[in-house]
């Protein structure tokens, strides 16, 4: 039997080559399919300590994106989708509406259930008639009152196909914070809201639909709760839907991928987790979007140790992506391994067009969970979706134990841990993106198709390895991308 050798990204370096370029003036915009393009090869992991809606709304702000994950039922992991969509919106389309003989009880209901600050009001035949807001409501002491006795009257609106600008300018003029979009028979067709011009302004790269809405994902399993998931998930709008398991060639995957392809023809749809060419060709073939590339490269995972089974990351994403070579549509996403940015730096080199990250982004405040102390220093909670808490919380799936009802006979492929607590999610990702700016000056590349040509490694030694980490020396500061304990 021939063994081959396989790399892991500790194993190599990118050689520096003649170069231009200011990290300052590179791009690095990628895409996960023909629908989706991002500005940050980032993308979080679906895991339960680390990806829910406040990650997501950040990550795609920011320019990258969310995995949700799928530690909780159809509905909730549903709302936790609308819940990013609904945040920020160059319009909201049709929007919800009231009578003019509505009781003023329904319109402080709409809004607390709905929680929305202003509701157009208009006739049957959806022509407008005003606006309520809760400055409208503020002084109200009677809930019966009807709603055109108080509402706004000769509201400012302004026509569809109308441009950003003319919108800003007119908010402005009137000193209001809503402007309702109407057609040429003054029926409601949206509503614009200062604060969302004003987040589209502080968040230039953020990661948007077509409709101007955040860009978000979610994880479903396989089977027949992955199928009724993934319906529930695409008729909420969810942007790119990620079949996660730990084994992405086995025939659970291919059967679910197929059905969710027959589902929808335009969902973004991932699948994974993989390793070899066989997986690659075998999922590109049910025509997939993107394969995510990894088993048991992540800091919480055992399943190289209980089960045996992985191959080193670096060296899995070269094999994958040599196999696409004719499925050149089909992306390839390096999930997990990445410590450090020069790690994301060498997974794009190898062939990746996005990286997912759970540890570095589990100890944000935007991540579930609180944060607590321990010898005196602050942490977060992080997990594994193999671990025991994870897998009867709903993750069983992902390793194909679903039908295991004790627990006691689960078999974990992941552990419970802590990871010092690292403030806002932007923080790391400017030293993320920063570090992968860098490495692509030092290669002379301008954007990330540069980038991967450019790329070209040198094997190591462990002698290397220490050589390149700090050495002979004692940190005093903490470094905010280099931690002190390494």
């Amino acid at each position: 039997m021939e063994i081959p050798k396989a790399y892991t990204f500790d194993d190599v370096l990118l050689i520096p080559q003649k170069s231009s370029v200011q990290p300052s003036g590179c791009s690095t915009t990628t895409s996960l399919s023909n629908n989706i393009k991002l500005e940050v090869p980032i993308l979080s992991a679906a895991m339960d300590t680390v990806s829910e809606s406040n990650l997501a709304i950040a990550m795609a702000q920011l320019g990258g994106a969310s995995c949700l994950h799928k530690n909780m039922t159809i509905d909730q992991q549903v709302e936790e989708v609308l819940k990013v969509k609904k945040y920020e919106s160059g319009m909201v389309v049709n929007p919800i509406t009231i009578g003019p003989d509505n009781s003023i009880s329904d319109v402080r209901l709409i809004i607390k259930e709905k929680h929305i600050s202003g509701i157009p009001v208009v006739n049957n035949q959806n022509k407008i008639l005003g606006i309520i807001t809760n400055r409208d409501l503020r002084f109200s002491r009677n809930d019966k009152a009807k709603v055109k006795d108080l509402m706004t009257k000769n509201v400012i609106t302004i026509k569809q196909g109308y441009s950003s600008n003319e919108a800003k300018k007119l908010l402005h003029k009137h000193r209001i914070e809503k402007l309702i979009v109407t057609n040429n028979q003054n029926q409601c067709l949206g509503l614009i809201t200062v604060k969302d011009i004003e987040k589209s302004e502080k968040f230039p790269l953020a990661s948007k639909d077509r409709k101007k809405s955040l860009i978000v994902g979610a994880a479903v399993g396989v089977g027949e709760d992955g199928l009724k998931r993934a319906k529930s998930l695409i008729s909420a709008n969810c942007d790119f839907l990620v079949v996660d398991t730990a084994h992405g060639h086995s025939k659970a995957v291919l059967d679910i991928v197929k059905k969710i392809r027959n589902l929808s023809k335009k969902i973004t749809l991932i699948a994974g987790n993989i390793a070899t060419e066989e997986a690659a060709i075998d999922l590109a073939k049910l025509k997939v979007d993107a394969v995510k590339v990894g088993i048991g490269p992540g800091s919480i995972c055992t399943t190289r140790v209980v089960a045996g089974i992985g191959f080193p990351q670096f060296s899995a994403i070269l094999n994958v992506k040599k196999a696409l070579k004719k499925f050149k549509d089909v992306k390839v996403i390096a999930d997990g391994g990445i410590r450090y940015s020069g790690d994301i730096a060498k997974a794009i080199g190898a062939g990746a067009d996005a990286v997912m990250i759970g540890s570095l982004l589990a100890g944000t405040d935007e991540t579930p969970g609180e944060i607590f102390f321990y010898q005196g220093r602050s942490y977060k909670s992080y997990r594994g979706m193999g671990s025991i808490a994870a897998m009867s919380r709903g993750s069983a799936d992902r390793y194909f134990q679903q039908d295991v009802k004790d627990q006691l006979k689960l078999v974990p492929e992941g552990i419970e841990g802590r990871v010092p607590y690292r403030g806002p999610v932007k923080n790391i990702i400017d030293q993320l993106l920063g570090g992968l700016k860098s490495s692509m000056g030092y290669l002379g590349a301008k954007n990330i198709s540069e980038f991967k040509k450019n790329a070209k490694f040198v094997e190591i030694s462990n002698s290397g390895i220490k050589e390149g980490h700090v050495h002979d020396v004692q940190i005093t500061k903490q470094s905010p991308n280099y931690p002190a304990n390494e």
